[in-house]
């Protein structure tokens, strides 16, 4: 009872503990308009065969139906639209939010299940990505003649103290692999059923880490070999006298130490961003264990082509992604670079030695004031970055660079859903 309540008012109260029968229709929950709806519809238009392919429940076989993927294909994109990242977050709001509720339609789920999907479903995000943006490329609604490669650090799940250098990864996989051993001595000699469980729980645990123990192993390896390439390039004798031994981390193998956008140094993923620069609709994506954007323009515009079969004419990117070879090697295609030239004394626009027929019309191409022009289009396409970032896609929680991948790829079809629906295509 509040304070103030003077005796003899006739009033009705609250009763929470009454138990009572409500008819409620899910359909009743949201507005007519409201984001789920559209993610549904949304959802139903696409070719989820890869999906509905892997699951073995028929109307002649017994057990439990599955669950339909268009459920929850249409949960974790809502979901990664509302900047919700934790599969038991999202179980949480299945239990309770409206939104969730009506996307289930009366299904149950766990968050084990809806972990599973989000790092599997990576095939099938990538093939929806290229199908659902060659229709639009096709038709004209999306273009590609400019576009715009650009790079995005994501913080590993991984910390600095996992990085280990090549001592002490042997030791510790000889350590591992002797527990391995030992476990399975003694599930194979100790009769007692429920240690033996115990044992072989542990069995498990020793032999995940014993794998992950030579994954960062063969990653230190080719850590080193990468090395012994770029000196061999750089026509190099010696190792410089600041070099340093390689070091991977004993929890997630593929994952770096980068330099960040703040700055510091941390382990992470440098996810490589093809962007429309008309529209800012994201039309490719890569995630790459390399600390910087050298010699990533190549990779970008085969992966373009691989997936629609068509070049751009014009390329954006910042200074990171240039080299004279990359430069040569784009004119040779017919495809104009338009990044902002290194600074120098004199004249940037004027041919140095070494320059070759591209190299010099880049420079001309800078130094005009229509190529500026060009080249500021690029910030407006980083848009898909602010976008990811402030819907959660800071630090990831997976690791290896398939589920990264497929994590950044629920963020790829989220911000495009948006542009799909601020043209009235989707």
């Amino acid at each position: 009872m509040a304070k103030g309540r003077p005796a003899g008012l006739r009033l009705e109260t609250a009763e929470r503990r009454q138990s009572e029968f409500q008819q409620t229709c899910l359909d009743d929950l949201l507005s007519s308009d409201h984001r789920a709806r559209q993610v549904w519809e949304y959802v139903e238009g696409l070719d989820l065969s890869l999906l509905y392919g892997r699951v073995q429940t028929t109307v002649s076989s017994s057990g439990r139906p599955a669950i339909d993927p268009a459920i929850l294909v249409s949960l974790w994109l809502y979901a990664t639209l509302e900047g919700v990242g934790s599969a038991r977050l999202l179980d949480r709001l299945c239990q309770s939010d409206a939104a969730y509720l009506w996307l289930l339609g009366g299904v149950t789920v766990n968050y084990h299940t809806l972990a599973d999907l989000r790092t599997e479903a990576g095939p099938l995000l990538d093939e929806l990505l290229s199908s659902s943006m060659a229709g639009m490329i096709a038709s004209g609604a999306v273009r590609i003649e400019t576009l715009a490669v650009d790079g995005m650090r994501l913080q590993a799940a991984a910390n600095r103290g996992t990085f280990r250098r090549s001592e002490r990864l042997a030791k510790l996989e000889k350590a591992a692999l002797e527990v391995v051993q030992r476990l399975r001595a003694e599930v194979d000699e100790d009769p007692a059923a429920a240690q033996r469980r115990t044992t072989a729980r542990r069995l498990a645990v020793a032999e995940d880490r014993a794998r992950r123990l030579d994954k960062a192993r063969q990653a230190q390896a080719e850590i080193e070999r990468q090395r012994e390439e770029q000196r061999q390039k750089q026509r190099r004798k010696e190792k410089r006298k600041d070099h340093k031994e390689a070091r991977t981390s004993t929890v997630d193998p593929q994952a770096r130490i980068m330099k960040m956008a703040d700055g510091s140094f941390r382990p992470a993923y440098n996810v490589q961003f093809k962007t429309a620069a008309e529209g800012a609709h994201i039309v490719g994506i890569s995630v790459t264990d390399c600390g910087s954007d050298h010699g990533q323009l190549g990779p970008a515009l085969d992966e373009i082509k691989q997936r629609y079969g068509v070049r751009p004419k014009r390329v954006l990117a910042d200074g990171g992604y240039t080299s004279k070879d990359g430069i040569e090697k784009l004119h040779a295609q017919d495809i104009a670079l338009f990044s902002p030239l290194p600074k120098s004394k004199g004249d940037p626009a004027a041919p140095k030695r070494g320059d070759k027929a591209g190299t010099i019309a880049w420079r001309q191409r800078m130094a005009s004031e229509e190529g500026m022009d060009l080249y500021r289009r690029r910030f407006a396409t980083e848009r898909p970055h602010a976008h990811m970032r402030n819907h959660g896609l800071r630090q990831v929680l997976v690791r290896g660079r398939e589920k990264v991948k497929a994590v950044v790829l629920w963020h790829v079809h989220a911000f495009n859903f948006l542009q799909f629906k601020r043209l009235n295509l989707a």
